[in-house]
């Protein structure tokens, strides 16, 4: 089995989607940090099988919105002296900024350039638009 050294102080992101760790890692922008970063992939997990987990060498902010939206399962460990002092659970957000983009040709956001795309979770668990309320869905939404 493959060993990563432990972190002292960072961020593990853990129990992501198996294959999924390069698009959080785009997502996130974690490309323009100056720190180390791991990506491992197809860990082996009791729970589902195979997952990836991203580790940040770092103190810095991850956007939880972002996670939530791609898996809501992913969970975020924070360590500080090498020792986990907080786990976070994801929840659905219920506002997204700049994740998905509007695919309505009408919608403003399609004409206008600089608005940010934003997106509401309704009572039926799918974001729509703020500005032409069309429905998100990943078939024919696209990320940023």
């Amino acid at each position: 089995m493959l060993n990563i050294d432990s972190l002292q102080n960072g961020i593990v992101i853990d129990h992501i989607k198996a294959g999924a760790s390069m698009t959080i890692y785009d997502l996130l922008e974690l490309g323009k940090l100056d720190c180390c970063v791991a990506i491992i992939k197809n860990a082996r997990s009791a729970k589902y099988g195979k997952k990836d987990i991203i580790k940040i060498d770092g103190d810095i902010d991850v956007n939880l919105d972002i996670l939530g939206f791609l898996d809501p399962n992913i969970t975020v460990g924070i360590i500080r002296d090498g020792k986990l002092v907080e786990k976070k659970k994801l929840v659905l957000p219920k506002k997204l900024k700049n994740v998905i983009k509007c695919r309505n040709p009408r919608c403003i956001t399609s004409i206008e350039e600089g608005i940010d795309h934003i997106f509401v979770l309704g009572e039926n668990q799918r974001y729509r638009c703020a500005y032409c309320e069309q429905e998100y869905s990943p078939k024919s939404g696209k990320r940023r």
